[in-house]
């Protein structure tokens, strides 16, 4: 059963890493970080894997003693944090974006953890649906850059730095409860520091196998990493050999498993009417609580896989005395945006974008969309980066696509888009085309549909936050 949840006004005070009146000037002795321009300059300086191709998943580069060691420089904020954490393959980000939501309607202060971001790196730090402000950010980062000092020989990286940052946001704003999404895996990652109330895993299939393991079952091993004995874990529904892999791991750790479909009753369907448009709503009962035919408020048949684990997770909570009500989860529910998830850019031509970045992410967006959307045909702007399962993606693509555009997603990692049409050429001989930039990519898309056509950008989290800039700027017109 879930540790019991309280709200701050309840808890006992304690002392703060930090205070969050001071100003955002930093006061170290020399090279001072006082601005916002500075502390990013200092986090680009740390090593980043998230710009990297295929970095070694070992010790040496993923290191829990080394987020440890800088924590209790500052003081160990994680130590202070009531969280739900959640790993998975896909869906994470969307899963906490709803727990979050419905945890903030019950009233409760809710500090939100989630990755990549796709314009503003502040979008990974937020309270309550605000992100952290350029001044605390300054603030922190001044802070966390002298705990590096003293432990430089040691290395923290660009995500522990963040992560850090996060957790000491969160306990000086006094948050009642930390929705943390992993970053890379489970058993190493940064946030993996944490005892959390609850866990969640999201759906899991092949994605950095180059660190995860080639097999799902070895995938899965690492997300049931951040398995804590008796912190109780709400799974998405599973292929067979995922679920023997977790439920072992859970087994092993000494936790509860709850299995959506399997351990919880859950369903859902696709509907869809003249008032409230395409829709899934799901089903769920517990010896709790009871959600019937709630609408799920994203749009794809996954997305009702990630609310029922956001929902498990929430009932989790409410078992450990949580006061959030199934109104609450409801009105919370239909709050929630989240960007980069089948997020119209431009109604004409119709212009959507989605950050799927694997085979099964693919799948799920190309049925989304024939779901949600009336068209003609769909062009595709893909780009992805180059240690993902591309032959995967590519071959969903050929399912769903009528023509695809290959392009580079302006990273390190990108994959070559000759590369990717000659692989995608090899499968079929639908349209295909390349181009080295997204703007090219938009506007031979553009001149070649018709006002019943789609475009659809996917591929990558960089493309899609890309896409989003040149919108917002103007440049699809």
């Amino acid at each position: 059963m879930a540790k019991t949840l309280t709200k701050r006004s309840s808890v006992p005070k304690r002392t703060k890493t930090s205070s969050p009146r001071k100003p955002a000037k930093a006061t170290g002795r020399s090279g001072a970080i006082r601005t916002y321009h500075a502390a990013l300059t200092f986090l680009n300086g740390r090593t980043n894997y998230e710009r990297m191709l295929r970095p070694g998943y070992n010790h040496a580069n993923f290191n829990l003693s080394r987020m440890l060691r800088l924590l209790a420089g500052l003081g160990n904020p994680h130590k202070h944090l009531q969280a739900v954490h959640v790993a998975g393959t896909k869906g994470k980000g969307s899963t906490c974006h709803m727990a979050a939501s419905m945890l903030q309607q019950a009233g409760y202060k809710v500090g939100l953890y989630t990755s990549p971001h796709l314009i503003d790196l502040r979008e990974r730090i937020a309270i309550n649906g605000k992100l952290i402000s350029e001044a605390e950010f300054t603030r922190l980062i001044a802070k966390v850059a002298q705990a590096v000092k003293r432990i430089e020989k040691h290395g923290p990286t660009y995500f522990d730095i963040l992560t850090a940052v996060a957790f000491m946001y969160f306990v000086d704003q006094g948050v009642d409860i930390a929705v943390i999404e992993t970053g890379l895996g489970g058993r190493l990652d940064s946030t993996n520091v944490l005892k959390p109330m609850v866990c969640g895993i999201t759906s899991i299939s092949y994605d950095h196998m180059a660190q995860l393991g080639s097999t799902l079952e070895k995938i899965a091993e690492e997300k049931a990493g951040i398995f804590k004995p008796g912190v109780p874990v709400v799974s998405s529904p599973q292929l067979p050999a995922v679920k023997r892999v977790l439920r072992a791991a859970a087994a092993r750790v000494g936790c509860p498993l709850r299995i959506i479909g399997d351990d919880v009753e859950f369903s859902h369907r696709f509907e869809s009417s003249r008032t409230s448009g395409p829709q899934n709503r799901v089903c769920m009962a517990t010896p709790t609580t009871r959600f019937d035919h709630l609408p799920v408020p994203l749009y794809g048949e996954h997305q009702a896989h990630n609310c029922g684990v956001a929902l498990g997770l929430i009932d989790s909570l409410r078992e450990g005395g949580a006061a959030i009500t199934v109104q609450d989860a409801i009105d919370g529910l239909a709050r929630v945006r989240v960007e980069g998830r089948l997020e119209t850019i431009r109604e004409l031509p119709l212009t959507v974008v989605d950050s799927a970045h694997n085979g099964a992410s693919i799948a799920a967006l190309m049925r989304a969309i024939g779901q949600s959307f009336n068209y003609d045909s769909m062009v595709v702007i893909f780009g992805c980066s180059a240690d993902k399962d591309i032959d995967g993606m590519l071959n969903q693509l050929r399912l769903g696509a009528d023509k695809v555009i290959f392009t580079g997603i302006g990273n390190p990692r990108s994959a070559d888009p000759l590369e990717l049409h000659a692989r995608f050429q090899e499968m079929t001989q639908k349209m295909a085309q390349v181009t080295p930039t997204l703007p090219e990519a938009y506007r031979i898309a553009r001149n070649c549909v018709t006002r019943e056509d789609l475009i659809c950008i996917t591929g990558s989290v960089y493309l899609v936050g890309e896409a989003k800039v040149m919108a917002a700027q103007g440049q699809l017109e």
